[in-house]
């Protein structure tokens, strides 16, 4: 019998397109880890591949306005609530998050129950009908528990890293070449080390060498994340190559790994307002109307100051005095972000209000949450005192804004240098290198205000240098910006990615042959030779 014209029509059919790349991603749950990957899941999604965003019931509290958007927007992003574990020796019930934490005795704890949600999160992957399967599970570096699991599950697995490349060429050139037990043997805090490896010259002390996690009594979480970072099959970085190709080809090498940069993250918000004043806070949306209505009155552009140190450091009264005097006697205009647990000794917040009273018209003082992609997008704003985390660093990068730098911990003396002394866009506070404790730490260097207003001063000021500074940060917020729009390095990467990991119809993994890294791409020409191998050369 012949074929019918339905039957035939229907062989000459084109077969049905493949369902899109399934990125599951799984971030570190503190708000400075979050909230890039949040970005990164926008990112993705926006580019029409689907999402899944790992987490727990309270975090995924702070996640729904993110899935609310995603879904008045039509984009295939949704949140995953895994639950908690709640018979883990040491923590207090209701933290699940790394900014909840009142008492170092709870990280360790925080972490041995963040590991034990491998089981449930193995269980939810492998209930996913084949349509939705994950292509690739992204994780944050600090959750090597996930090797474990896209391992079992045969998932491709990429670390997302939330530092430079430049601290994470560091990191990975210390653990390579054994920097970390010659620092730990140094006869003091003073004695400086050189970092090997790396295409500028970089000197660390004890306290200011690269490392996550790899203090006292955490060698069992370092070791395995060490191991998740070399199993894996690549890395998601946030940054963009005109600002690091440098250090972004050296670290691929060092990695022997593919290394997508696909920032600034920060800018997945550009064209939302909702999004860019709720980015990691949803009550941010009223904050941003106050502030901006503040920031609004000022007549001038690029003349106000914006003072935020960040979600974890928690700063004792007698510091918090000598930065408002300092604020105070710079004769800048400032917001000046203070965390409610800070102000909330009676004599810090009878203080505050004098200031306020003093400087009213020039200074804002912001209790709380601050909206601070929205302030640092605002016209006024021409300077930013920050804690160097690389959030804070990348958003002012992206919108033009230098910098002051104070760092306290982890890698934010390496990311002061990388602002500092290579890209030219920072002037340091002049803060001890030492690292501080998060919680009242009486040890802590205490900045005098002189050397607050000395840095206020500079930063804002009109001399030469002063203006460099500007210069260059606006040539690399503009350099951000063409980065991630079409045809350019950060657009271009994610289309590769997802490329990388689309299945066919037949449900196959597309072989990523085909993938153009910067490793290979900055290779061939012939911008990469041995400035991996520790040349003083300080370009980026």
């Amino acid at each position: 019998m012949a074929p019918t014209e339905d039957a035939a029509a229907a062989t000459l059919a084109p077969p049905p397109p493949p369902p899109p790349p399934h990125f599951v991603i799984v971030p570190m749950v503190a708000q400075g880890h979050t909230i890039p990957m949040v970005d990164l899941a926008r990112l993705l999604a926006q580019r029409g591949a689907r999402v899944s965003l790992v987490t727990t019931p309270v975090n995924g509290a702070r996640l729904r306005g993110v899935a609310a958007q995603a879904t008045r927007a039509k984009l295939a992003l949704d949140i995953v609530e895994l639950p908690f574990p709640t018979d883990i020796a040491g923590l207090p019930p209701g933290i699940e998050n790394v900014d909840q934490v009142t008492d170092h005795s709870h990280f360790v704890p925080l972490f041995a129950a963040l590991r034990k949600l491998a089981e449930p999160l193995e269980a939810h992957l492998r209930s996913l009908p084949p349509p939705r399967r994950p292509s690739c599970l992204i994780s944050d570096w600090c959750n090597g528990w996930t090797a474990a699991v896209s391992a079992r599950l045969g998932i491709p697995r990429l670390f997302f890293h939330g530092p430079p490349c430049f601290y994470s060429l560091c990191d990975i050139n210390a653990i390579d070449h054994g920097l970390h037990e010659q620092t730990a043997a140094a006869r003091d805090d003073k004695e400086k080390f050189v970092v090997p490896g790396m295409p500028v010259h970089v000197e660390v002390t004890k306290a200011t060498a690269p490392g996550f996690l790899n203090s006292p009594g955490w060698e069992a979480q370092w070791a395995e994340c060490v191991d998740a970072m070399r199993t894996s099959d690549g890395a998601v970085v946030n940054t963009f190559a005109d600002l690091e190709a440098q250090f972004l080809a050296c670290y691929e090498a060092a990695l022997g790994k593919p290394v997508w940069a696909l920032g600034p993250f920060c800018l997945a918000n550009r064209g939302d307002a909702e999004a860019t004043a709720s980015r990691g806070n949803a009550p941010g949306v009223a904050r941003q109307s106050a502030v901006t209505a503040w920031l609004d009155a000022q007549s001038t552009d690029d003349s106000v100051v914006f003072v935020n140190f960040g979600s974890l450091v928690r700063k004792l009264p007698k510091h918090l005095f000598e930065v408002g005097h300092g604020l105070e006697d710079s004769g800048v205009p400032f917001v000046w972000v203070v965390k409610e647990s800070e102000a909330a000794a009676p004599d810090v917040e009878e203080w505050l209000a004098a200031l306020e009273a003093r400087v009213a018209g020039r200074g804002l003082v912001m209790r709380g949450w601050a909206p601070q992609l929205a302030v640092l997008s605002h016209r006024a704003v021409g300077g930013f005192v920050t804690h160097c985390g690389w959030n804070s660093l990348l958003e002012a990068i992206a919108h033009g804004v230098p910098v002051a730098t104070w760092p306290h911990f982890a890698d934010q003396f390496l990311n002061e240098r990388l602002v500092v002394d290579v890209l030219g866009v920072g002037v340091p506070v002049g803060v001890a290198e030492a690292p501080v404790m998060i919680f009242g730490d009486e040890s802590a260097p205490v900045v005098a205000r002189e050397d607050v207003a000395r840095a206020v001063v500079a930063l804002m000021g009109d001399g030469e240098e002063a203006g460099e500074r500007r210069r260059k940060a606006k040539e690399y917020g503009e350099k951000a910006h063409r980065a991630m729009e079409k045809g350019g390095s950060s657009y271009e990467s994610l289309t590769q990615l997802i490329e990388s990991f689309r299945q066919s119809a037949g449900g196959e993994k597309k072989a990523k042959d085909g993938t153009v890294h910067a490793w290979s791409a900055l290779k061939e020409q012939k911008k990469i030779d041995s400035r991996c191998n520790g040349s003083t050369d300080a370009e980026a």
